[in-house]
């Protein structure tokens, strides 16, 4: 007897299967990060992470414009200070590296959206998310005194230009502080996405290679979230909503695909995915070593994100997919 139902038919070809193909991953879905540097002519490759740079203002212009044309809707900016202080001064300045790199992209590209990565790590001396208690090696912050540092930060960003604010720090109260300063400020359209799930993951080494954010003692787990707790993802995506957050990110996205999952299902609210340094980097050794193919390894990952959930994926392979998506349509 042959079986009834034979899923195979929606196999047979190329086109049925694009036909009946419930999820689908487009160049919408693409936000990619760019590490601005203080300086001209800088494109200063990180070593840990091929085919990625650390750009000059002029560069990153250049290369907002080349993502533009690829169909990508958006970047996020980090930034490397040319000196760091207990302060965070480079993270808030008016003439902060973000802040340069935000009014010139937004000038040259008006139709891109400019994310600016809101925290502090890349800016302190320590290279934590915040104030620290001098006394306490441990690198636990000081919560609340960083919030007023946070909100000055966003504020800062908002005026160069940016689109979108996107805290970091997993800091408690994070969302309200700075929705509060953007409103008092005349923000009150700006949004916030929020990472509210960030786990304290072996994933960042390239990052922070990087962004140079690598702290200098201790480590963030008395901030950043334990990768063996999903409960408590959820927690933290409800304070973010009450507290007024407009998108939530759950990071890293690889090894946390059931944690984007139980957040989409938990909330009405756009969920972003960061697709991480170490993510990339395995891919990339792997692919110049021959060892798989790229292209299909990383469409394969990147749907697999999309599937579980995200509407916005934040990944350093954005211009190669979205030359490799749009090869597929033609």
């Amino acid at each position: 007897m042959f079986p009834t139902h034979r899923p195979r038919r929606l196999r047979s070809g190329a086109t049925m299967r694009r036909l009946v193909r419930e999820t689908v991953l487009t160049v919408n879905d693409l936000i990619y990060p760019l590490f601005a540097v203080p300086g001209a002519s800088i494109a200063q490759p990180v070593k840990s992470m091929p085919g990625v740079y650390q750009l000059s203002v002029d560069k990153i212009v250049e290369e907002a414009k080349a993502v533009y044309d690829l169909g990508i809707p958006a970047i996020i900016l980090f930034g490397i200070p040319e000196t760091k202080d207990l302060e965070a001064t480079g993270a808030w300045h008016d003439c902060g590296i973000v802040q340069k790199a935000a009014a010139a992209v937004k000038q040259a590209v008006p139709g891109l959206i400019v994310i600016a990565d809101t925290c502090l790590c890349e800016y302190t001396r320590h290279g934590h998310c915040g104030y620290l208690d001098v006394n306490d090696l441990s690198g636990r912050v000081l919560n609340d005194p960083t919030l007023a540092l946070l909100q000055k930060t966003a504020v800062s960003q908002a005026q160069a230009g940016v689109d979108i604010i996107a805290p970091s720090g997993m800091m408690d109260g994070f969302v309200q502080a700075i929705r509060a300063g953007l409103d008092d400020a005349g923000f009150a359209e700006t949004p916030i996405l929020s990472y509210a799930a960030k786990y304290a993951s072996a994933y960042y080494g390239p990052f922070r290679d990087a962004a140079d954010s690598a702290p200098q003692f201790g480590d963030r787990r008395t901030y950043q979230m334990d990768p063996g707790n999903a409960r408590e993802a959820l927690k933290e995506v409800e304070l973010d909503i009450a507290e007024g957050a407009d998108m939530l990110m759950v990071k890293p996205a690889l090894a946390y695909m059931d944690i984007i999952w139980q957040v989409k299902q938990a909330t009405r609210l756009p969920v972003a995915a960061y697709n991480v340094s170490g993510e990339y980097s395995m891919v990339k050794a792997a692919a110049l070593n021959g060892w798989i193919d790229e292209k299909q390894v990383v469409i394969e990952t990147l749907t697999s994100f999309k599937r579980a959930g995200a509407d916005l994926i934040l990944t350093y392979h954005a211009k190669e997919a979205a030359q490799w998506l749009a090869q597929a349509g033609d």
